[in-house]
């Protein structure tokens, strides 16, 4: 089980590099907060890895938790309001909104206690890990399935304005990617609420290469648009 998240988080760092590449030419703020999800993404594979390797900690388990089940989706989600919204003051204000919410997360996830005779198994369940499990779930709960929910919304709704124009063709294949990709990583929470280290490694991992896939085939050049569309 230790191959999956530990070739999640490679993957993970990789996606990322492309995005700093990617931002060093266009110096877009989607790409850095992009950069920022899968850079926790990362982090929360490597939690995972270390953990099925050589047993949990206590402080594994909060990066695991504050970088998977807390705050990666919601940068995302972010970058994605970066990307479609026009109101630069929304974007602020929103962005103002990701740091407060990474702030308060932060502090909740380093005090909250860590029932140690929880971390002996593969995958520690949030219901016996936190001795205040209802908070930490439903502080993941708000933060992940808000932004899972816009993310999805977001990138179904771009998928679907390209889906006629074929020289935006890996455009729309890649969104869709992205999309399947997010879903995959959700669906994911259900094996880690329970704890099977199994099913929760192999969600991690196919779920961060389609996404993978996506951005690689929507980055690729598509067709020249029709001459009515060029300008």
């Amino acid at each position: 089980m230790w191959v999956l998240p530990l070739a999640a988080a490679l993957i993970a760092l990789v996606f990322a590099s492309l995005l700093v590449k990617q931002f060093a030419a266009r110096r877009q703020p989607f790409q850095i907060l992009w950069t920022a999800a899968l850079a926790m993404y990362a982090a929360a594979s490597f939690a995972v890895f270390l953990g099925v390797v050589s047993g949990w900690s206590a402080a594994a388990y909060r990066t695991y938790w504050l970088f998977g089940a807390v705050l990666n989706v919601p940068y995302l989600a972010v970058g994605e309001f970066h990307l479609l919204a026009e109101s630069r003051k929304l974007k602020v204000l929103v962005t103002c909104a990701l740091v407060l919410v990474s702030a308060f997360a932060l502090v909740a996830v380093l005090r909250a206690d860590v029932t140690a005779s929880a971390l002996s198994s593969d995958l520690p369940s949030s219901k016996c890990a936190w001795s205040t499990e209802p908070t930490m779930r439903l502080l993941a709960s708000v933060c992940s399935y808000l932004a899972y929910a816009y993310l999805l919304a977001g990138t179904a709704w771009s998928a679907w304005r390209m889906r006629g124009a074929s020289h935006l063709r890996n455009r729309f294949l890649g969104t869709l990617g992205i999309a399947v990709g997010a879903t995959i990583v959700a669906a994911g929470s259900a094996f880690a609420v329970k704890g099977i280290a199994a099913g929760f490694s192999l969600t991690l991992a196919t779920g961060v290469a389609v996404m993978f896939w996506g951005f690689l085939r929507a980055s690729k050049p598509g067709a020249s648009p029709p001459l009515g569309n060029q300008g």
